[in-house]
């Protein structure tokens, strides 16, 4: 029996996504040229901006009509484009901005990498060794030009923003001592001693990472009177005690990683410490496709994976450590608070 024809929207919904590429390659190319910036608050002509830009119209009219479809950006009748909540957010001085995002998901090295999704998905394996000769961040630091100042910037932008949803979300009641584990530069730390002035804070973080830690946190700053910085793998060992430990976004890599990370801080801390872990989730979450597009991403680059909610409750028990609540902290981030048994 032949299948029916599938109906014009599912056909329609397939070939949008078939096409993603280009709207990806449309919110680069827009980032590239800082469009969302030269936008001001007044709907332009695309020739304005291209005067402004100093590109050509007529394919700026094409990107900007391309990018309308999806909401970035919007045309009028009389064909003037104005902003929208996402295009502000392309803008580089927005508060919430993404552009860095957008570029570091979207470099050069990446459309090379994800046409070997299938080779990752047949083996388990990073496809990066085999793609590009070394290791992921070996090649970061050392062969992608200025891919690693985006991804720093991506990073910190990042970081920075979610910061503050999880400096409100905590509830420090009964807390003196808070340890940022693998924090990278310190916001979550430094967004806390700053909500909490008689709060102490340690970073731990590879060394040249916390040797670049967040101003307010380094000798002289703001908070360096209440924080320590920590160099050290926190997979090798935790020399840390704390009231609350936070774990956020770091156990992406293999499980065996995973476990030595929830080890060593259960083997650190004294009993009943709160232990807080932080994670994107590829299930159960507001955000699932942009989870499981990191998902993806992590495969590819690092031979890693984001978690379900089944698969972090299983490697914290595992530990030693007794789950007491799993809430979301915004769309896209999950909070798993326990306490070492």
């Amino acid at each position: 029996m032949t299948a029916a024809p599938a109906s014009p929207p599912t056909a329609m919904r397939l070939r949008e996504l078939i096409f993603g590429a280009a709207c990806a390659a449309a919110v680069r190319a827009a980032a590239e040229l800082r469009i969302a910036d030269a936008l001001g608050e007044t709907p332009s002509t695309a020739a304005e901006l291209a005067a402004t830009l100093g590109v050509e119209p007529k394919p700026l009219t094409r990107l900007l009509r391309a990018l309308s479809c999806h909401g970035v950006f919007a045309e009028d009748e009389d064909g003037r484009f104005a902003h929208t909540e996402m295009s502000r957010m392309l803008r580089e001085d927005a508060p919430n901005s993404l552009r860095y995002i957008a570029l570091w998901c979207t470099e050069p090295w990446t459309w090379q990498a994800w046409p070997h999704l299938d080779d990752a998905v047949r083996t388990g394996r990073s496809v990066f060794p085999e793609v590009f000769g070394k290791e992921f961040f070996d090649y970061l630091h050392d062969g992608a030009g200025d891919s690693a100042r985006v991804f720093n910037k991506a990073m910190t932008h990042s970081s920075r923003q979610s910061a503050d949803d999880v400096a409100e979300f905590v509830d420090l009641a009964g807390v003196t001592s808070v340890a940022d584990i693998g924090g990278g530069q310190g916001h979550v730390l430094a967004a806390l001693l700053e909500r909490y002035p008689e709060l102490h804070g340690t970073l731990l973080d590879l060394p040249a990472v916390v040797a670049d830690a967040d101003p307010r946190l380094r000798e002289g700053g703001a908070l360096s009177q209440r924080a320590e910085l920590v160099g050290g793998d926190c997979r090798d060992a935790i020399p840390v005690q704390a009231d609350l430990y936070i774990i956020k976004n770091i156990l992406e890599w293999d499980d065996e990683s995973t476990r030595r990370t929830l080890r060593n801080v259960v083997g650190a801390a004294r009993p009943g410490a709160r232990v807080l872990v932080i994670e994107n989730l590829v299930d159960d979450s507001l955000s699932q496709r942009f989870t499981t597009a990191m998902d993806l991403l992590l495969l590819l680059n690092v031979g890693g994976a984001k978690h379900t909610t089944q698969s972090l409750v299983t490697h914290m028990t595992e530990a030693g450590l007794e789950i007491k609540d799993v809430r979301p902290v915004n769309p896209y981030l999950h909070a798993f608070d326990s306490t070492v048994s």
